[in-house]
């Protein structure tokens, strides 16, 4: 990635505060964690990266509202045998400051992501993606998989470089519980859900933690991180768009594994699960005992054998 970031979107630094907190979250991690910030035309973003340096690369993209340091339980199982790299979503809470390039359509997002792995230096990778950070795994894996037109020139600048040059790059896609992709938001999840933009902070974020996950949220330095990104990013933008076009994927469709909360209260388990099964390349299971935001980290052994499974051995033959 180069740096030149413009001045077309304004820095958000984290204050002291959220840098303190975040920290203490990331010491939940049982790895040794390498913190990379890399530049762009976007801002700088930071990638927590763990594993044997020249194990296959494995990129990890949180949910909504949380940060990388959301993956503790996961990094030790996952970094077993494979390089990780967990990054802090642009333009949301975290380590990454947006401070170049507007962030408006979800194509911004996909240059941004496009970008973040040419920094890595990652030809070909894994994407795993939790919530919303399937919903961007998903879309981005669709749109790099458009062929531009027949002698067409290269990418406008400006413009997303995808469809030119990430033709095949997504090996693989493992979306947990991933919400947009499939099917919509149940209504009581977004009426739960009001508290946290109309009285963003810890509070709010722990109660509503507590009534997803059935009384399991994560650790407390977790909840306090996300407590307070919520206030002090209250002000950002969450890009949002259609459900990816599936249909677009065509032959540069990844196998595609799909793990699914079984107590999920986002949205209807059955209904994404239907839909997911009917997508050629797709597989969906489910994993018990699990809710929508406890999926990262809890049960984090079973499900980082699921996810390692296939990643070795392809599609599994059921839940």
């Amino acid at each position: 990635m180069t740096a030149a970031p413009s001045p077309q979107a304004p820095a958000h630094a984290p204050s002291p505060a959220f840098r303190d907190a975040y920290e203490r979250a990331m010491a939940r991690w049982p790895v040794l964690v390498e913190r990379i910030d890399l530049a762009s035309e976007f801002g700088t973003t930071r990638v927590n990266v763990c594993g044997p340096a020249g194990a296959p690369p494995l990129v990890l993209l949180h949910g909504g509202g949380t940060t990388s340091a959301i993956w503790y339980a996961q990094a030790a199982v996952l970094a077993r045998t494979r390089r990780v790299y967990a990054v802090d979503q642009i333009g949301a809470p975290g380590l990454s400051v947006h401070a170049g390039r507007p962030l408006r359509r979800p194509e911004d997002l996909y240059a941004w992501l496009h970008g973040v792995l040419d920094g890595l230096g990652l030809e070909s990778v894994a994407l795993l993606g939790h919530s919303y950070g399937g919903w961007l795994a998903l879309g981005y894996a669709a749109h790099a998989a458009v062929a531009p037109p027949s002698g067409a020139p290269g990418p406008r600048r400006g413009s997303s470089p995808c469809s030119w040059r990430a033709r095949g790059r997504v090996a693989r896609l493992m979306l947990l519980d991933p919400t947009q992709c499939f099917a919509g938001y149940r209504p009581s999840y977004l009426l739960r859900a009001l508290p946290l933009f109309a009285r963003p902070g810890e509070r709010s974020t722990r109660r509503f933690l507590a009534w997803e996950t059935r009384g399991a949220p994560p650790a407390p330095e977790l909840v306090r991180l996300m407590g307070l990104g919520a206030a002090e990013f209250r002000g950002a933008k969450v890009v949002t768009g259609p459900r990816p076009d599936l249909a677009r994927l065509g032959a540069w469709a990844p196998p595609t594994l799909v793990l699914l909360a079984e107590h999920s209260r986002a949205h209807d388990l059955r209904r994404v699960a239907a839909r997911a099964e009917r997508t050629p390349g797709v597989r969906p299971a489910t994993v018990p005992g699990v809710t929508h935001h406890s999926m990262p980290y809890d049960r984090a052994g079973e499900l980082g054998r699921r996810v390692l499974d296939f990643l070795d051995a392809g599609l599994p033959d059921g839940p």
